[in-house]
């Protein structure tokens, strides 16, 4: 009987981790100035994917955020940084490959998003590895439409974006020119932190902040997404209990 009630109990638990899964992949990015997490987005999965592998890859560790312009943007992902000396120039690194533009009119430049950097290419294919964490200004009705008129081509901003870029803030003349494929989610003061430090003729901070990427676990995730949706943490319970005992934790 007591097997049958374990094997219950392990069916139970395995279709609850399976129920407990998240879509969603979650991205910790630690720095000197402390710690932020992102989540990637589904409808960029070319971005997604290719961010992911190198963050497995420990392709980020110890770099820097090489390029800083309070009141627009923290951008970093050069792997020329690791080892650069004071007051080099930075900016040219990355993989030899580029990621294919994947612009969708519902994902916009609004403060905490994450981006891919890129050169002038005509697709607009974005580096592999450079990106940036938009942290731009709040901007008002007049200045929405001052960019819309001069710096957009006639494109109009959604009325729902432009409360967002009136409320939180943002950089609406880079939609649909650099692919967003993610947001800040918790820490968002983080941006606002590095983007206020000191950097010389060439926006390079002039004391370096250097980042190192993890992807959140199972555990992790739930845990994070339960404080995003106002829950409390969890506490250990049955299935909890099964998992450590086939672990062997006893």
């Amino acid at each position: 009987m007591k097997y049958v009630i374990f094997l219950i109990g392990t069916l139970f638990f395995f279709q609850r981790s399976k129920a407990d899964n998240s879509p969603y992949t979650y991205v910790s990015i630690m720095t000197d100035k402390g710690e932020c997490i992102v989540r990637l987005y589904n409808q960029t999965p070319k971005h997604r994917d290719n961010f992911i592998k190198l963050v497995k890859a420990h392709y980020f560790d110890s770099l820097l955020f090489h390029r800083v312009i309070n009141g627009f943007m923290i951008q970093g992902g050069d792997p020329d940084s690791r080892q650069a000396k004071a007051g080099q120039l930075l900016g040219d690194g990355g993989p030899a490959y580029t990621v294919d533009a994947e612009f969708n009119d519902s994902l916009f430049h609004k403060k905490g998003v994450l981006a891919a950097a890129r050169d002038d290419n005509p697709a607009k294919a974005s580096s592999a590895s450079q990106f940036y964490l938009v942290q731009g200004k709040v901007l008002t009705d007049a200045k929405l439409d001052s960019i819309q008129t001069l710096r957009m081509k006639g494109r109009k901003i959604p009325a729902w974006q432009r409360e967002v870029y009136k409320t939180k803030g943002g950089t609406p003349y880079l939609d649909q020119n650099y692919t967003v494929f993610g947001e800040v989610v918790k820490g968002l003061p983080l941006v606002d932190s590095i983007a206020a430090v000191p950097t010389d003729s060439n926006d390079r901070p002039l004391t370096d902040v250097r980042m190192n990427l993890t992807i959140l676990n199972k555990k992790e995730t739930k845990a994070l997404e339960r404080e995003l949706a106002g829950l409390p943490a969890e506490k250990p319970n049955f299935f909890d209990k099964v998992k450590q005992y086939l672990k062997g934790d006893r």
